[in-house]
């Protein structure tokens, strides 16, 4: 069984003639109690949206009188980093309607930008595309107009220092800080959450760091558009790491921080849908990695140093060094379904995958202290099983490892304690 695929090619067409012009009309931000606040600006003909985000700045040492109050001025940067993560931001009050014409009220963007922006919306909305059974070319998906003649103008930063670690309550974030703690120590460290959920803060707690010289910079989505939604306009994946990209980018500068030390693994570039560029992750790719740090370096600013620590390494690397940090097996989570209430939903593939993941590592009887049940012994995720593995004709949409790795991972698992799972039963059968 596939995807839950729908046929909305006629509703993307009909919204995009209710809604021809989308426009992104600008930004501001207030300083108060030592949080910067910045407030963007949509509207999609009927509908204004009003996404805001907050930046803790009680530690930040850059001079931010110079920044401006109220309408940052373009060419030192800073405008640049918030005019860019707006536009990014934008995708997903855009994608609601897919307006074929989207305005930019005030900056423009040369030739090459544009370029990169079109690829991004293009490849970013991959997957909300082909759930959706949208057929676009990337040449006509969206058409960029400027209303400014105001041009990025980057700045060169030479005097940051010290590494930003984004950390999500994965085990991939865990192991970033635990092996930069080893290499560039501890003091030089800061962690950094996007909406901080319980599982990031154990996560820093249990790799020796504190929260209160952690930075956690909060994102509020305008509830215009969960009411869009349930209208039934357009909704689905949104490429979320590139806005973390953004949005680690301004913090860096804010907080004069050089590197940004992502945890994003080569697993990242498989594609979900074999054999197409369909990509859950294409947001954590090389690919995207490389446009990104090209981008920031020609029109925001140059001397950050964004990279993934663990890009050399494969999700079944990574559990292996993951398995030698049981402080962390309690303490971190992954599952999407259950981040809200800080739990393993134990019945979807994100579970399933970390467990078949981790098992070649760990005990049966450790797995079950992590996740509260035996999903080795629940053949009702045989789907979910066979998408993993390969059996089926796509990948799970989620943040999972390749095909070959997994079933690498089951097949060691089988012959090193977990002959009674029956999933590893049903696999070394085939």
């Amino acid at each position: 069984m596939g995807a839950d695929l729908r046929n909305r090619q006629e509703d993307f067409l009909r919204f995009r003639e209710k809604h021809p012009v989308f426009s992104y009309l600008g930004f501001n931000w207030d300083i108060h109690d030592n949080v910067l606040k910045v407030c963007y600006h949509f509207f999609d003909g009927q509908n204004d949206f009003f996404p805001e985000y907050a930046f803790p700045i009680s530690s930040a040492i850059v001079d931010l009188e110079r920044v401006g109050e109220n309408s940052p001025s373009f060419g030192g940067g800073w405008g640049e980093a918030l005019g860019a993560l707006g536009l990014c931001e934008a995708i997903s009050y855009w994608k609601s309607s897919c307006a074929p014409v989207f305005n930019i009220h005030s900056f423009c963007l040369d030739k090459e930008a544009e370029k990169w922006w079109k690829k991004l919306f293009y490849n970013g909305l991959g997957e909300f595309r082909y759930l959706n059974g949208i057929e676009c070319e990337e040449k006509d998906f969206v058409q960029f107009r400027y209303l400014s003649t105001k041009m990025f103008q980057p700045v060169e930063i030479t005097d940051n220092e010290g590494v930003l670690v984004p950390v999500g309550g994965g085990k991939d974030s865990a192991v970033t800080l635990e092996l930069l703690s080893k290499t560039v120590g501890r003091e030089n460290i800061t962690p950094f959450m996007l909406n901080g959920i319980p599982a990031s803060q154990r996560t820093i707690v249990q790799a020796g760091f504190s929260l209160e010289k952690s930075i956690n910079v909060v994102r509020k989505l305008d509830p215009v558009l969960l009411r869009l939604n349930e209208k039934s306009y357009l909704n689905g994946h949104t490429p979320f790491s590139a806005l973390l990209a953004f949005v680690t980018l301004f913090t860096a500068m804010l907080h004069k921080k050089r590197d940004i030390a992502l945890s994003n693994e080569s697993s990242a570039n498989e594609a979900t849908i074999p054999g197409t560029n369909i990509n859950h992750q294409y947001s954590k790719s090389f690919e995207f990695e490389t446009d990104f740090r090209h981008y920031y370096q020609r029109y925001i600013a140059s001397g950050v140093n964004y990279f993934s620590y663990l890009r050399s390494y494969s999700e079944s690397d990574i559990a292996k060094i993951f398995a030698t940090f049981p402080q962390h097996f309690l303490s971190f989570r992954s599952c999407n379904v259950g981040s809200k209430n800080d739990t393993w939903c134990c019945n979807c593939s994100k579970c399933l995958f970390v467990w078949i993941i981790l098992s070649p590592y760990l005990s049966v009887e450790q797995l079950v202290a992590i996740f509260g049940k035996d999903l080795g012994a629940d053949f009702h995720l045989l789907e979910d099983f066979n998408k993993l593995c390969g059996l089926s004709s796509e990948k799970p949409f989620e943040c999972v490892g390749t095909i070959e790795e997994v079933r690498r991972s089951v097949i060691a698992a089988y012959h090193n304690g977990h002959q009674k799972n029956v999933l590893y039963q049903y696999f070394m059968s085939r």
